[in-house]
């Protein structure tokens, strides 16, 4: 499979990133990306940049010679309820917007609660993307993730830092081969990002592409090949 986008990655501005906004876009250009989101933390996450750093993407340029860049926040999911740290007023002028669940900024609870942090993230219009949702630290019932993110029409992401070598999530790979055996079943799509906080991991998916081919997830659902199709589920659109 030939990916050529990468929906969720950080620069500096993040805080616990390392790179340049410039050089994050030069080293996905450089790989050969077509399309680049990059998806600051929200302002829950310690260290991260402020709502004001959200509300002024309009004066950012969308292509690099041939690759369109896109901006948006991976924001961080508060409670069981699926509330977010960014207003919708701010949401609604995003390109792209991921939720996900952070250890500094969420508590743990049963595998109901966090799964209705999940399902309350995705009733918000303007999420387009649950990333990671691997880490067995917050237990969720894959199944009703799965049917919610049909429902919702929300993209499921495979973090490919979550099944790196590198990785802290716990026990990833068996949540994504639950996951994706449901997400086949429903024939709910999902996309493929490197989550990368520096410039050498930019586009990198090689360890989530090797499990996708080790399972023979259908391709079809893989969103990283449909080249516009995938605006159909994030807010920007080229037109």
């Amino acid at each position: 499979m030939n990916s050529k986008m990468d929906l969720h990655t950080h620069t500096i501005a993040s805080g616990h990133a390392y790179n340049t906004r410039k050089e994050m876009i030069e080293a996905a250009y450089e790989k050969g990306l077509e399309l680049l989101a990059i998806t600051e933390h929200a302002p829950a996450m310690p260290g991260s940049c402020q709502q004001i750093y959200f509300s002024n993407f309009r004066v950012l340029p969308r292509r690099h010679e041939s690759m369109t860049v896109l901006y948006g926040a991976e924001l961080n999911i508060l409670d069981y309820a699926g509330h977010v740290d960014l207003p919708n007023e701010i949401l609604q002028e995003m390109d792209v917007v991921l939720a996900s669940i952070h250890p500094p900024c969420y508590v743990s609870g049963t595998m109901k609660e966090n799964t209705a942090a999940y399902l309350g993230a995705m009733k918000n219009p303007y999420v387009n993307i649950i990333a990671h949702p691997d880490d067995s630290r917050f237990p969720i019932d894959y199944e009703e993730v799965v049917k919610a993110a049909k429902e919702y029409h929300v993209l499921l992401e495979v973090n490919n830092t979550s099944v790196s070598p590198l990785s802290f999530r716990m026990n990833a790979r068996e949540n994504y081969l639950r996951m994706l055996d449901l997400c086949a079943r429903y024939q709910v799509p999902i996309v493929v990002d490197s989550d990368a906080h520096v410039d050498v991991l930019v586009g990198s998916q090689e360890y989530a592409l090797e499990m996708l081919a080790e399972t023979g997830f259908p391709e079809e659902l893989i969103m990283n090949t449909k080249g516009d199709a995938i605006y159909d589920y994030i807010n920007y659109s080229p037109k």
